[in-house]
């Protein structure tokens, strides 16, 4: 009798979600293969991660605790324009995408890791998988899994009408060195989870690891993000960088043009607490467009999407990465025990992708309720940052 084949997995995406697939599809059993469309270092395009389970329960199987990789906060302020902060105890955990990334890329050394790999092309033959990347490499596997975001190659294969919807809100963001703030503004914000709420807009703010994984006070970064509503019009301009290229989903730090950073530094002068406005302007900006992806489908003919290449959800719900994970997980399991001469279990991904795309859609909608409180994106919120 000959011994069953190992599956082989070709995983599109070497971000969180990729890295999550790889290491949940080696431990049922399976050969795995990453391919990242970046050409360097993947940057972080989210940088502070709310600590949830998923997340902790793949780390406890690595041998790391949520500890090792999270500043632990105590409390939470609620800022005003005027007057004093209201606090109240509200202990939380907040990592980083470039940590958990480090964190998870360590230990697939030994594994296939390919950059500059741009999804083409997938064809299905039997239960052969052949992926094709822009630089003409081919990779052959028996399942593969769409883990590249919500700009996704894998997804638009599957449905090329499937495309992403401008929220009507863009997330401003910054990651600076906590030892480079003033010292009374490093005080106010250090070990703790800030917020400032007004109609059309929100600002949170929160100490996270340092670049290298420093979890010492000063070591530290501080993380905000400045969502605030925008006209889908005004997006280019916004979205126009130094290098004279518009961009689409994220404009780079050090891009923005002096002249959008002006505007940015003056409506924040007028709408924010004294202390945001010199945070803001203390930092390096960066900038992202919120967009929804409705849920479509998680399983194809021998390929799955998960986290944002098979749906999002609004960031207020913290829940973007723990749901790439748990995405990872459930797959895991429905291929748990399939070899390459056995047919796919049909019935086990079935079930999974209904169980998640349930609990996608409940996210998503916590998601716009959330927003809604703000009045993010919505029809009566203010507009800022309009054109002339």
């Amino acid at each position: 009798m000959e011994p069953s084949r190992t599956a082989r997995a070709v995983i599109v995406g070497g971000s969180l979600g990729g890295l999550a697939a790889a290491h949940e599809l080696a431990a049922v059993g399976a050969e795995v293969a990453v391919y990242e469309r970046s050409a360097g270092n993947t940057r972080a395009r989210g940088a502070g991660i709310v600590m949830q389970p998923e997340v902790e329960d793949l780390l406890g199987r690595l041998g790391v605790t949520a500890r090792q990789v999270s500043v632990e906060l105590w409390e939470r302020q609620q800022l005003h324009l005027h007057g004093e902060p209201d606090r109240y105890a509200m202990p939380q955990s907040m990592t980083s995408w470039d940590t958990l990334h480090r964190t998870l890329r360590a230990p697939l050394e030994g594994v296939c890791h390919r950059r500059d790999s741009a999804l083409r092309r997938v064809t299905v033959e039997g239960a052969e998988v052949t992926a094709e990347f822009g630089d003409g490499h081919t990779a052959q596997g028996n399942f593969l899994v769409g883990a590249d975001g919500i700009g996704s190659a894998t997804r638009r294969l599957l449905d090329p009408a499937t495309r992403p919807a401008y929220s009507g809100y863009v997330a401003w963001r910054g990651l600076e060195p906590e030892s480079a703030l003033p010292d009374d503004l490093r005080d106010l914000l250090s070990g703790r989870f800030t917020v400032f709420s007004a109609e059309g807009q929100q600002v949170l703010c929160h100490p996270v690891p340092g670049a290298e994984g420093e979890l010492g006070e000063g070591e530290r970064r501080i993380n905000w993000v400045w969502y605030t509503n925008v006209s889908e019009r005004d997006l280019p301009r916004l979205l126009t960088g130094r290098s004279g290229r518009t961009h689409t989903a994220f404009l780079p730090p050090g891009e923005i043009l002096p002249e959008t950073e002006k505007e940015l530094l003056g409506t924040a002068e007028v709408t924010l607490p004294a202390p945001l406005t010199r945070l803001i302007e203390a930092s390096e900006v960066f900038l992202q467009p919120v967009y929804d992806l409705p849920p479509f489908r998680m399983v194809a003919d021998h390929a799955a999407l998960i986290g944002d290449a098979a749906g999002t959800v609004r960031p207020h719900t913290a829940s973007g990465t723990s749901k790439a994970f748990g995405d990872a997980a459930g797959l895991a399991a429905a291929l748990r025990d399939w070899t390459a001469d056995r047919p796919l279990p049909a019935e086990r991904l079935a079930h999974w992708e209904e169980n998640r795309l349930v609990e996608l859609l409940t996210l998503a909608e916590a998601g716009l309720d959330l927003a809604a409180r703000s009045q993010l994106g919505t029809p009566a919120g203010p507009r800022y940052f309009a054109g002339a």
